[in-house]
């Protein structure tokens, strides 16, 4: 199980092919990457993400949210790399991977962890546009998909 911070760009095929090594015996290997639009919440014409987070806190949220998919299911492996710092649109933000012995826990496992991770995790957005920086609220929408999981 593997949780990366970092600002660098995030090498996808790499991640993935690292949990394909470890996850022995898998059944199934289920991967979300997100990407920077150019569509932001605030604004069009998004040149860029600026993505801060509180170091110390947010590793800890993210590997209990892990935890807490662990729990649920049987996890073979888990790696959550999540970008901060600028990121330019069309790179990728986020890529959640997921090995288990079944594909519908993979499946769940993988919705589980994005769905709380994007409502409780401590990251911060600024998006950049023509009209300037904005930084981002936290959508209801996140909040609402989070809860079917309880």
């Amino acid at each position: 199980m593997c949780v990366i911070l970092q600002d660098k760009a995030i090498n996808c095929n790499t991640l993935i092919d690292s949990i394909h090594i470890r996850a022995q015996g898998l059944g199934a290997l289920v991967t979300f990457i997100g990407y920077v639009r150019d569509l932001g919440l605030t604004a069009t014409g998004v040149s860029e993400l600026f993505l801060e987070h509180y170091p110390g806190m947010t590793e800890k949220s993210l590997e209990s949210i892990v935890a807490a998919a662990g729990q649920r299911w049987l996890l073979l492996d888990v790696v959550v790399t999540h970008r901060v710092g600028v990121i330019p649109v069309g790179d990728p933000i986020v890529l959640v991977g997921v090995a288990t012995l079944h594909r519908q826990d993979a499946f769940d496992a993988c919705a589980f962890i994005m769905d709380q991770l994007k409502s409780c995790v401590p990251f911060w957005k600024r998006e950049h546009s023509q009209t300037g920086a904005h930084w981002v609220d936290a959508r209801e929408s996140d909040a609402h998909a989070a809860t079917r999981w309880q």
